[in-house]
């Protein structure tokens, strides 16, 4: 039989399940463990054994065997914890996930990253319970510790006494037939067989074991979903039915069955959910699973799908608005209903897109932990808003900027807790991760109750690197230069941060992404760095602007205000520039027909409008002929299909079929300059690129 079709189930499961140990072991409370919690990351431990074992996977499964005994010493109170064995447990996960990962990419762990934490685990077993475990059989009692009480039968991980020399029933709702001879095979790895029988809706197998429900359903669940296994103890089993009659019982019978067993279930459950089920939660009515597993692309697929019938719904709109009082009442009415419909099928698309915040969050307690001892700092992680939920595709890209910023936090903005106390404050800091949706975009925010930024010092290495700055500059643009290329504070160089990379990264990662980064900070009170991304990166809320003849797109997250500049708050500077007075900023006017090369556009500023937007955290005043409407377009990708074009960040179709260009806010700036600086060829090539983007 192949079993590597399931796999891709095994590898997410156990991925869910490291997650969840990790998860468990960062929240115990080392002098008072929550047994639930104990239990929770033993079972998790012993599924990926058993899942494991099945599949082959022996460095995985020789680990997880010596895990599990460590752990299951933990939960009997024979190993008491201390922080050092909490931390040896992170690591002996952490390699559980390297093997895991080598054998998704089908290749072997590295046999000496096993041996070492083989080595390790069986050293710490030896060190503080007296007995190394065969790596192939179960742990040895110490005689030491005989006296210890030990849980009572029919708890987690124990076996029940059912008054049948420990059997159970097993039963099969509904399984596929080569899934049942596989779970048939695995039984026989648990235990031995007595017996079987049944049929397609309803199997039974009879199996005399030691271990205990829990542990066969735990390794059972990653063929099956819980909903299609029954295991009841055989004295049980036998009050039920008629010895003569196992398997016999009418599909109606089987399904009332599987119903009440399900419900004990529930009932039964701890507050942990148990390790080996799939994360889907199940429905109210008779535990049927209410989420499957969809690969992305398939999900992409239907969102590009969804993109062309808006799109072909706004041809037809554009084209009844030309037809005006022609078009039929009931067409009318129809076009309405169309565009109601698509509208609410693009949002229940995108919401199938949209996961959590805690799918990101989850990620910094270990880091944070880790790396605040490493410092020898204390520090409290906060996160708030772990459902506010983002575009997965921005998730996975979010991931690393806040990674570097949660690091930055820790090495610069947090104090030792010596400096702390000296200061008056709590010797343990606190780090706050929080997400809230604000419009149509999502705010995420690091921060941390520090030093905050030093001005002065910032601007000093701000000269020293040869940037302009002034002493007068505001402070929003002083902290904004800690994104420049190379810069750094740090008075050493750590492992941890110093070398001056990495936050002009995290600033060109995230406006990649369509967003902008600001920072506040009050000196000795902490700092605080905002991220604003869009909720999802397929759909975006422009403003269509018109310049000449073309009409383009400046997306609504960055758009501040628009006005009519009036001729006395107009200020020229040498070189060509021009400055707007908008209150009392004067930020640079950008002539957008200079910069696309559009001809027949208004030359004169008065005559003109100016949108102000937001780009690289500074404002501008976009030049443009007219506000046209704001709507939601369908964000085509320029650079996956021919090229980065200059001052654009994308593209979309509008109703009347024609190609508008999403102007990219803060490249237009940069673009600007450089036209001034070669006009030629500037304008050359923005000519060239906006014609070939809209020939693509």
């Amino acid at each position: 039989m192949d079993i590597t079709e399931f796999y891709d189930t095994f590898f997410e499961e156990a991925g869910e399940l490291l997650a969840e140990m990790e998860t468990h072991l960062l929240e115990l409370d080392v002098d008072a463990p929550d047994p639930e919690q104990l239990n929770a990351i033993f079972r998790a431990a012993h599924s990926i054994k058993g899942g494991a074992g099945t599949f082959g996977f022996e460095a995985l499964q020789r680990t997880t065997h010596l895990l599990e005994n460590l752990l299951d010493y933990t939960r009997r109170g024979e190993l008491a914890l201390r922080r050092d064995i909490v931390d040896t447990f992170l690591e002996a996960k952490d390699m559980l996930n390297d093997q895991l990962e080598a054998y998704r990419s089908g290749s072997e762990p590295d046999p000496e990253a096993l041996e070492r934490i083989c080595q390790t685990l069986q050293q710490l077993a030896l060190e503080e319970i007296g007995e190394v475990a065969d790596v192939n059989g179960a742990a040895p009692k110490p005689a030491a510790v005989e006296a210890v009480p030990k849980p009572a039968a029919g708890e987690a991980g124990q076996p029940q006494s059912d008054g049948a020399g420990g059997g159970y029933r097993v039963v099969f709702l509904n399984v596929a037939e080569k899934d049942r001879q596989l779970l048939i095979e695995e039984l026989g790895n648990l235990g031995d067989i007595k017996g079987q029988s049944g049929g397609a809706e309803r199997y039974e197998v009879t199996l005399s074991t030691s271990l205990s429900a829990d542990d066969i359903e735990a390794v059972m669940c990653f063929i099956a979903e819980p909903e299609q296994l029954e295991i009841s103890p055989l004295a049980q089993a036998g009050a039920a039915a008629d010895t003569g009659n196992a398997g016999q019982a009418t599909a109606g019978t089987a399904e009332e069955k599987s119903s009440e067993k399900v419900e004990e279930k529930k009932a039964a459950s701890p507050k942990t959910s148990k390790p080996g089920r799939s994360a889907a939660a199940k429905g109210a009515g008779g535990g049927e699973s209410t989420s499957i597993r969809v690969p992305v692309t398939k999900v992409d697929q239907i969102i590009n799908l969804v993109g062309e019938l808006i799109i072909t719904q706004s041809m037809l709109n554009q084209v009844a608005s030309e037809a005006g009082d022609q078009v039929h009442g009931k067409l009318e009415h129809g076009l309405n209903l169309l565009a109601r419909t698509a509208r609410d099928l693009q949002e229940a698309v995108m919401s199938v897109r949209m996961v959590p915040m805690d799918y990101v969050f989850s990620r910094f307690p270990r880091l944070v932990r880790d790396l605040a001892g490493k410092l020898d700092k204390e520090v409290e992680l906060v996160t708030e808003g772990r459902s506010t939920e983002l575009d997965k595709g921005l998730t996975e890209r979010i991931i690393d900027p806040l990674t570097h910023l949660v690091r930055n936090s820790l090495d610069h903005g947090i104090e030792s807790p010596e400096r702390r106390e000296a200061a008056g404050k709590p010797r343990c800091g606190r780090l706050t991760l929080s997400a809230t949706h604000q419009g149509g975009n999502i705010l995420i925010e690091v921060s941390d109750d520090g030093a905050g930024l030093n001005r002065d010092k910032i601007l000093a290495k701000a000269r020293s690197n040869g940037l302009p700055v002034t002493d007068n500059m505001p402070d929003d643009e002083v902290w904004q230069l800690i994104f420049a290329p190379g810069f750094s504070t740090a008075e050493e160089v750590s492992d941890v941060s110093g070398r001056g990379v990495g936050m002009d990264v995290v600033k060109r990662n995230i406006q990649s992404m369509g967003g902008h980064v600001d920072i506040l900070s009050q000196p000795g009170q902490g700092t605080t760095i905002r991220i604003v991304l869009p909720l999802t990166l397929a759909i975006l809320d422009g403003m269509l602007i018109r310049v000449g003849d073309e009409t383009f797109i400046l997306p609504i997250s960055g758009v501040i205000e628009s006005l009519q500049p009036q001729k006395e708050d107009l200020y020229p500077r040498t070189g060509g520039d021009l400055l707007l007075k908008v209150r009392e900023d004067y930020l640079p006017v950008v002539a957008v027909h200079r910069v696309m090369d559009v001809r027949g556009a208004v030359e004169d500023p008065t005559a003109a409008i100016a949108v102000i937007v937001q780009g690289k955290g500074r404002r501008y005043a976009l030049q443009v002929d007219e506000l046209v409407g704001q709507q939601q377009v369908v964000v085509k990708n320029l650079e996956t299909n021919y090229r980065r074009v200059p001052g654009v960040s994308a593209a979309t179709i509008l109703g009347d079929g024609s190609v508008a260009l999403i102007l990219d806010i803060a490249d237009l700036h940069r673009l600007s300059q450089s036209i001034k600086e070669n006009p030629i060829f500037g304008a050359h090539e923005a000519a060239r690129s906006r014609q070939e983007a809209e020939t693509v």
